[in-house]
């Protein structure tokens, strides 16, 4: 019977470079993070956009995850070959298998630290409630968007996305390091409780799900004419009623919200996603019965090692 493996990544975008500084720091000193024990492996996601001092080097590796670039290594595309390279080094039949995957990212928008969910997985939604109830941090339930697709996360059997900011790319900041490490330690520390059975899981989970993205306002040639307006601006996890102000532009004409629902909007104005045409993703918050299948499914993945 083998012992859990966490795996733990920063640095999936070259660019954000809080938790690769981190992992650093903590190769130097064993004791820096408490893992309650816990077998980890820490890595740098893309290495060679890192170096670089950019997001990626042809591809967005966290986009990169899909079944067709785990049958063949194409040495023409680096983010390609990268995550099929890590699936094979620490998937669940990979030569150093790990059953959890955390991802570390920073994002420029007033996001806060929140954790991201890709589909409805139990054991991701069962780890997601420990920590909100633990931490309080929101919970962004990525799903039903076919033009974001092959996350990192989702090819480990349990895996959270953990977003801070707002910080700019290629910026250390002392809040969003010592958050990081925080949720980290929080993260380590509740897997632990469970493995021990000495832990309650919460009554509810509160989700924001994904309903859709929006485009910034565009010129007849694809250009964009307008900019977030200053009211919506860093107002991330804030409801948006009708007639809301969500762009402006210099002719002085503003693009109001006529959504009929209460959206909420993430990630407003974040800089990685202008060339994904994304200005902001609207959410609606719901409030969820934890299920007592979650659990049993988490239970099982921890246990079964």
């Amino acid at each position: 019977m083998s012992q859990l493996q966490v795996l733990l990544v920063a640095g999936t975008h070259g660019n954000e470079i809080n938790g690769i500084w981190l992992f650093d720091e903590w190769n130097k000193s064993s004791f820096l993070i408490n893992t309650h024990g816990i077998k980890t492996c820490k890595i740098i996601g893309n290495p060679n956009a890192k170096k670089a001092g950019k997001r990626y080097i042809h591809n967005d590796l966290n986009r990169s995850f899909h079944e067709e670039a785990f049958l063949s290594i194409n040495s023409a595309n680096f983010e390609g070959s990268r995550a099929s390279e890590l699936v094979n080094l620490y998937g669940e039949k990979g030569q150093n298998p790990c059953q959890i995957a955390l991802d570390f990212h920073t994002t420029t928008a007033s996001m806060g630290s929140c954790l991201v969910v890709y589909g409805r997985r139990n054991v991701d939604l069962a780890l997601a409630s420990l920590i909100q109830n633990k931490l309080g941090l929101p919970v962004y339930l990525h799903e039903s968007d076919q033009k974001q697709t092959g996350f990192l996360v989702e090819s480990w059997p349990c895996g959270l996305v953990i977003e801070i900011g707002p910080i700019g790319q290629g910026l250390l900041n002392a809040r969003i390091i010592s958050q990081t490490k925080l949720i980290l330690e929080t993260l380590m520390e509740q897997i632990h409780q469970v493995q021990n059975s000495n832990l309650f899981f919460p009554e509810k989970l509160i989700i924001h799900r994904h309903i859709k993205s929006i485009d910034f306002p565009r010129d007849e040639e694809g250009n964009i004419d307008g900019y977030v307006h200053p009211r919506r601006q860093s107002k991330d996890w804030q409801a948006l009623k009708k007639k809301d102000e969500l762009f402006y532009k210099l002719n002085g004409e503003t693009i109001r919200f006529e959504e009929h629902e209460t959206y909420i909007p993430v990630f407003i104005n974040e800089a990685a996603y202008v060339e994904k045409n994304i200005a902001m993703s609207f959410t609606k918050r719901e409030l969820w019965n934890f299920k007592k299948e979650w659990k049993q499914s988490f239970l099982d993945l921890v246990h079964q090692q």
